[in-house]
């Protein structure tokens, strides 16, 4: 329920769905807009998340509900992590105290969670590309509501925009595109004459007098038809900004102030009314952490924040027991460029996210931010490669697919030593299943000559950093997870890693757990759980999922009766790779039992890390399970309260 605070909100407190605000009056829909930015800011304050942008699109998601008839009118979130108001406004608002927590909203757009949600979304750029094949669609069945995205000017610098833009600039579909500005990156000055342009080049009146000087111009001479129109559009774009979009097939209208309801109001609804087919786009330019002055004050404007004190703005920071492994990268990264000036960096708009901030404060000419942009970052650094350089492309795993292409063509086939740095493999808590690094070790795993590692620790991460800047003669990843280490000491000394070859942490007779990534330390606490059932058990770090160490692998196999290969991934992974090694040494014809723990074939949600984990199976107590019932242990299995 909302909270006792949020009663006085007199106007949000009728609201149960967009269609309770249609005939609001401007005054009205002024109040409800600070009614919900006051509700967003008090949720947010409780359970943490994107605020900023939440705050930047308040008004602008009003004015969209009010003027379109949502749901039949399907407006699109572009990323979707500014829609907290638009959850708010259509019927979640209960459930949003419960926001990126179990059983509670993404934090994102989702079909499943409602009718107002057309199209899941949490990665930039796709909004464009949906709303075609919704405005196509709705033309093939002859039906005639509107079709709305909302893209941000950061999505804008995704190339999947363009290619969007571009197909729909060639076709007839009525489609509204609204390039929600908030950067300032693009648009002139905004105020009361081009809120006055904008009404009018939405408006009915201008576009029949341009028709009509369409057609006088089509009777003249081709060179003079043509001037006449690149005149008027080039003159537009003078004024408006707007030439651009214009060449690609759009009607521009804007730059509208998006925080000013007065003129965002009639400019919506001259768009909405437009007879003429095709697409139309809506430059509209807002503030980021917008009606909040922490947010506003804030470098990044609050972006994705912590719980915080509502007064102050100060977010609630736990102490770190220690680093965390996208700190500890950033740091060895450093030490690595230190000793070399042909290491560089690479990221796609995630500095911070990827530690590489840190990298940039040391060497600002040696890192390179492109944007959203993980197929040209790939390609980039294939380019940077291929001069002698030493590029690593600080990626988050769930981004890095989208750069797969570039990955296999640019990189691979090439044979160049990218070395790709993933973050955020694993479970993510509540980001979700959007940001989960679950696909990365299959897809890698799979390529010729790609070398890929798996950090267990801190320590280890430095390691792989070493080792990574050291490989100089093919591509190579490795991958780590979003949170902090395991608390080891970092200064004492590193020497890079042997190739392909794991660890043994602990030696046994009965069981061998092979671990691979991070998940080491529950396999660590499932072995003392078999050791105190008389179970002597093994526990070797694999390190590298490929090429993997193929001695050792053997060696557990033949000298246990189990072997329990564990990794935070989906199916076709490491696992793979260790079936596959024991299947071509006869190993498999001996009768050892080989059991796999990956991650289940089912989209796990949001929830916290160690929940999602015990979703996944890939607990301590999941390990002792999986031994028992492979041992046949079934009074041990009983005993230890796990029968099923």
């Amino acid at each position: 329920m909302p909270s006792s605070s949020s009663a006085y909100r007199l106007l949000l407190n009728q609201v149960q769905s967009p269609k309770d605000i249609r005939n609001y009056c401007i005054n009205d829909l002024k109040q409800l807009a600070d009614e919900v930015r006051e509700e967003t800011i008090e949720i947010v304050s409780r359970t943490g998340g994107h605020l900023g942008a939440s705050l930047g699109v308040v008004e602008l998601t009003v004015a969209l509900h009010h003027i379109f008839n949502t749901p039949d009118d399907k407006l699109i979130w572009d990323v979707g992590h500014q829609t907290y108001p638009h959850k708010i406004l259509t019927g979640r608002r209960e459930q949003m105290p419960l926001l990126r927590q179990a059983g509670g909203p993404s934090g994102f757009t989702r079909r499943s969670e409602s009718i107002y949600d057309p199209f899941g979304a949490a990665h930039a750029a796709t909004s464009i590309s949906a709303a075609l094949g919704y405005a196509v669609a709705r033309d093939l069945k002859e039906e005639n509501h509107n079709v709305i995205a909302v893209i941000g000017d950061g999505s804008m610098s995704a190339g999947m925009a363009y290619e969007a833009m571009n197909n729909a600039g060639a076709m007839a579909s009525r489609l509204i595109v609204i390039l929600n500005d908030n950067d300032m990156s693009i648009a002139p000055p905004v105020g009361a004459m081009s809120a006055y342009l904008s009404r009018l080049l939405s408006s009915g009146p201008y576009h029949s007098l341009r028709q009509i000087a369409k057609g006088v111009a089509s009777h003249l001479p081709k060179s003079i038809e043509t001037a006449a129109r690149r005149a008027e559009e080039f003159a537009r774009g003078f004024v408006t900004g707007g030439t651009l979009f214009e060449e690609m097939g759009f009607y521009y209208v804007g730059p509208v102030d998006g925080h000013n309801l007065d003129h965002l109001i009639p400019v919506l609804k001259n768009v909405r009314d437009r007879a003429e087919s095709g697409p139309i786009l809506l430059h509209v330019v807002t503030q980021k952490g917008r009606g909040y002055a922490p947010a506003e004050a804030s470098a990044d404007k609050f972006h994705g924040v912590n719980k915080f004190d509502v007064v102050t703005g100060i977010q609630v920071r736990t102490k770190a027991a220690a680093p965390s492994y996208t700190k500890v990268f950033g740091d060895s990264l450093v030490e690595q460029a230190e000793k070399d000036d042909k290491i560089v960096a690479v990221t796609a708009a995630m500095p911070s996210g990827t530690g590489l901030d840190i990298f940039a404060k040391h060497f600002p000419n040696r890192c390179f931010d492109v944007g959203i942009a993980e197929q040209h970052a790939v390609t980039f650094a294939a380019g940077l490669a291929c001069d002698g350089f030493k590029p690593f492309a600080a990626l988050y795993s769930t981004f890095l697919q989208r750069a797969y292409d570039q990955v296999v063509h640019d990189v691979v086939l090439q044979n160049l030593p990218v070395r790709f740095a993933i973050d955020r493999a694993g479970l993510v808590g509540a980001d979700g299943a959007t940001h989960a690094g679950s696909y990365d070790l299959s897809y890698l795993c799979c390529l010729p000559n790609m070398i890929v590692m798996a950090a267990a620790d801190e320590l280890e991460l430095k390691r792989m950093v070493a080792t990574a800047a050291m490989i100089d003669d093919g591509p190579c990843a490795f991958r780590y997870p979003r949170g902090e280490g395991v608390g080891l000491d970092l200064s004492v000394p590193i020497t890079p890693l042997q190739i392909g070859k794991g660890r043994i942490l602990q030696e046994g007779t009965k069981v061998a757990i092979l671990s691979l990534g991070s998940r080491l330390q529950e396999c660590l606490k499932a072995a003392e759980m078999l050791q105190a059932h008389g179970l002597s058990t093994t526990v070797a770090d694999a390190r590298f999922a490929k090429p993997i160490d193929q001695d050792l692998v053997c060696q557990l196999a033949k000298n246990h009766e189990v072997l329990i290969t564990v990794e935070e991934g989906s199916i076709g992974g490491f696992s793979s790779q260790v079936l596959h090694t024991l299947a071509h040494q006869r190993i498999l014809d001996n009768g050892i039992k080989i059991r796999p723990m990956v991650f289940p074939d089912i989209i796990i949600d949001h929830d916290t890390p160690q929940r999602q984990y015990e979703m996944a199976g890939l607990t301590a107590e999941h390990i002792l399970k999986m031994a028992l019932q492979a041992l046949d242990e079934e009074v041990i299995y009983q005993s230890a309260g796990l029968a099923s």
